[in-house]
């Protein structure tokens, strides 16, 4: 298994046969408008651009993972790539019918489709009323026969519903948003760097952290959360890397894997509304 970051969430998995772009944000940088609402800061996003090696590695992907619509996860520059491309994506069911409205080819993902193994699991992607507006949110558990499992968590705070799938399905490898993300009011967004040291000590994988230094409201840096790791003598097992950077996951896949639970059918309701209305795609 191979995990390729660009920028902010946006990864190109190989899994397999399988080359999937995650989470597409593929704008120039200051094409968005800042997301920092309070506090000073405030900057149009994205605030780098994609690395040299974006084209060559968006030109392998042969299908899209999508966990949720926020433009730093999917926005027109992302929408208009992957129509052209005419590239299936695969989401959850509270997200697929908005996809298909936008001239998309969606399909659930789900246990069975590409051969995977698949469990949803839903997060909660801030606190109070903040965090209920910017959901529903949700992450993949991912499994390939004979390659590590993947847990994409998303965006997500540390919540028992997260270090419960954690603890179950006991994944080979974990993607976790580290930015801190704040909008200025209502608290952090996305994991606190001590929730990571947290989600870290909770389970067995290897964790790969990503969603830093590309947006101006994500305050943590790769510099402090590596210091941060080393001070807590969890750098042996945790990665942090550059926009551009590959990383290689080998060794026999966990055997025998506990089986993924089914994930209820969902519909979108007012919350979807809200999200949909902000992503603007």
């Amino acid at each position: 298994m191979k995990i390729q970051h660009l920028r902010n969430a946006t990864t190109l998995l190989s899994l397999g046969e399988h080359r999937f772009l995650v989470d597409p944000m593929l704008s120039l940088p200051g094409a968005m408008p800042g997301f920092k609402m309070f506090g000073g800061g405030r900057r149009r996003n994205p605030i780098v651009p994609l690395p040299a090696a974006a084209s060559e590695a968006l030109a392998t992907a042969t299908a899209v993972i999508l966990t949720h619509e926020h433009p730093d996860h999917f926005d027109r520059a992302g929408l208009a790539w992957v129509k052209e491309r005419g590239l299936p994506v695969y989401t959850n069911g509270i997200d697929a019918p908005s996809v298909r409205r936008k001239g998309l080819d969606a399909h659930l993902l789900e246990t069975g489709v590409l051969g995977l193994e698949v469990e949803t699991v839903r997060s909660r992607h801030g606190r109070g009323l903040l965090g209920w507006m910017l959901g529903p949110v949700a992450g993949y558990y991912l499994a390939h026969p004979g390659e590590p499992s993947v847990y994409l968590l998303g965006d997500s705070i540390l919540t028992e519903n997260v270090l419960e799938a954690v603890e179950r399905l006991q994944p080979d490898v974990i993607l976790a948003p580290a930015g801190a993300a704040n909008l200025g009011i209502g608290g952090n967004i996305l994991f606190s760097v001590d929730e990571l040291l947290e989600l870290t000590r909770r389970a067995r994988a290897r964790l790969v952290f990503n969603h830093l230094e590309a947006l101006d409201h994500c305050p943590t840096t790769r510099a402090g959360l590596r210091a941060r790791l080393v001070e807590e003598g969890l750098a042996d097992r945790t990665f942090v890397p550059e926009d551009g950077e590959t990383l290689t996951f080998d060794g026999p896949a966990q055997s025998p894997r506990e089986k993924p639970r089914s994930t209820p059918a969902e519909r979108p309701g007012a919350q979807k509304w809200i999200t949909s209305a902000f992503a603007g795609t």
